[in-house]
């Protein structure tokens, strides 16, 4: 038998053992595109980066080769809900048991079923993975896998950054690097390129299997008088068929929203961050038994929502960047039936979202931190570092992570913070470490304005998004407001003329960046010092060079 014969009679074999196991331990007769090839990647020992859509089953591709290796798998989800349903779904198969490690519940306990061999799957948190002593005993226990969820909350670029999420490469070493997957539903190429630097992957296997949600249509309503706008998405929600989701800017517009919903005649509820654990546990808990109508909510009220028949996603004002709005309109139509996406835009909303995103790095509060670690020989115990600077373990590892970046610190698996030897002074540091957080709010900055580009384009909405992200799409979908308004024809391939989608370009003034999204007279590109920027082809010149 030759080479190839001797491949495909192996992959065969994998594929044929990974769905028979898909079928007697979770009762799913069929893998989708995508699931199967990142499992045999993960049983032969690969590193492997999967984007794939929301609700398209990314929790199975890690769940089942679990079953395969020796082990427990180590599981990172950023919320505790989140990770309680999870819990739950696998506790009622025969997968070996499952345990969540976190604030709400004994972490002894949940750690001594792990190292006991009482629990194939461990769910932790980031911040729980920050603290040495629960590495070292996860350690003990030879993990086989770590799944990363939600793993664009690494990355700078991602609409969902978290500070906590950048230890995780120290995390997975001192584990011993068993196969890594990182699973995110939205990730540009800048943002997958972060992903695999800052989680230490190996030669990763990358499979992304699209963005595009074809079902849900697009639409914008524009406003000029914030009262005309409250007034239309309140009469639109009452009268809409099916369960609906509002997003809105503020804890207060989510409690005004839900008060006139239910005035209207809906079973509505608010949900945000400000609410008590047990009340947002309560709306959850309605939502997921069909309880409600509406459910008006900031932000907070995603990871986790796992409902595939929600008909319609409104949003009162437009969110930060694209890529939140993607990922929370992308829970309307799981189940594959007609959905509807709709934004109620006024400009001067976006103004409220620069403010939000307006804070700044505390410069003095990096030179303490600088100073401090260099005035106890160069190495202090992160505990330590807290203790002497009064401050939230939260708002510590924002300051460190800043000063690892400007190369002046690093933090060993054991909870220590280290100056680098030869690396700058503390003032140097600082200074640094503060014109790389300027960098961050540009790139905000360019999301926002993007994000105006999405709700004031005159072409195909849908191709918008997807160029966004960097996913070739020359055509118009016929499924948004734009495309019903002005049939056109398809736009020219976007492979034509100069800089390529994907390409590498520099800029004179922004140095390097990547080619998102290309139309015949433009392109947009992601700079790393500036963000998002569109630019003219007839007026580049000379500015603009391929690398």
């Amino acid at each position: 038998m030759g080479l190839l014969e001797r491949l495909n009679s192996r992959y065969g074999r994998r594929g044929r053992k990974l769905r028979a196991t898909a079928r007697q331990t979770f009762d799913w007769k069929d893998l989708r595109p995508g699931q199967q090839e990142a499992m045999e990647h993960l049983l032969d020992g690969r590193d492997v980066l999967l984007v794939m859509p929301t609700g398209s089953g990314k929790s199975a591709v890690y769940q089942v080769p679990a079953q395969l290796r020796d082990g427990p798998t180590v599981v990172v989800s950023p919320l505790i809900a989140l990770q309680r349903d999870q819990v739950m779904s696998l506790l009622k198969t025969d997968a070996g048991g499952a345990v969540a490690v976190n604030s709400t519940s004994s972490v002894d306990k949940g750690l001594e079923k792990v190292t006991a061999g009482e629990a194939e799957f461990v769910f932790l948190s980031p911040e729980q993975l920050a603290k040495p002593d629960v590495v070292d005993r996860l350690a003990k226990a030879r993990p086989s896998l770590i799944a990363v969820d939600e793993a664009h909350c690494v990355s700078s670029w991602g609409h969902d950054f978290r500070p906590d999420y950048l230890r995780l490469g120290k995390v997975i070493e001192r584990l011993g690097h068993p196969p890594v997957v990182a699973l995110t539903a939205t990730a540009a190429p800048n943002v997958r390129e972060e992903i695999v630097r800052f989680l230490g992957m190996r030669d990763p296997v990358q499979i992304v299997r699209g963005f595009d949600r074809p079902n849900i249509e697009l639409k914008v309503r524009r406003f000029v008088r914030e009262e005309d706008k409250r007034k239309a998405l309140i009469e639109h929600a009452a009268a809409a068929e099916g369960l609906t989701l509002v997003y809105v800017a503020t804890r207060r517009e989510a409690a005004e929203y839900a008060e006139a919903l239910a005035k209207a005649g809906r079973r509505a509820e608010s949900y945000h961050a400000g609410m008590r654990a047990k009340e947002r546990t309560r709306v959850h808990e309605l939502f997921t038994a069909g309880e409600l109508d509406v459910v008006v909510a900031t932000s907070a009220f995603g990871m986790g929502i796992d409902r595939p028949d929600v008909r319609h996603v409104l949003h009162a004002a437009p969110p930060e960047s694209p890529d939140s709005y993607y990922q929370e309109i992308g829970r309307a139509g799981r189940d594959g039936n007609p959905a509807h996406a709709m934004l109620f835009y006024r400009s001067e909303d976006l103004g409220l979202r620069r403010f939000f995103a307006s804070g700044r790095a505390d410069a003095e509060a990096l030179l303490r931190v600088a100073t401090l670690v260099a005035e106890h020989g160069g190495t202090v115990q992160v505990s330590e570092l807290r203790s002497l600077l009064g401050i939230g373990s939260s708002q510590l590892t924002s300051l460190i992570n800043l000063l690892e970046q400007a190369d002046a610190l690093t933090v060993s698996a054991s909870g220590e913070v280290r100056a680098v030897r030869g690396g700058p002074t503390p003032k140097q540091a600082a200074a640094r470490a503060v014109e790389l957080d300027e960098v961050r709010h540009r790139v905000d900055d360019s999301r926002i304005d993007m994000m105006r580009g999405y709700a004031e384009t005159t072409g195909c909405r849908r191709r918008f998004l997807l160029e966004y992200f960097g996913e070739p799409y020359g055509r118009h979908c016929g499924n948004c407001d734009t495309c019903v308004a002005a049939p056109r024809p398809d736009a020219a391939p976007v492979d034509e003329g100069p800089f390529p989608l994907h390409s590498k370009v520099v800029h004179k003034a922004w140095g390097e960046g990547t080619v998102m999204s290309r139309e015949r007279d433009r392109i947009t590109v992601a700079f790393d010092s500036v963000g998002y920027k569109t630019l003219a082809l007839a007026a580049i010149g000379d500015v603009l060079t391929a690398q």
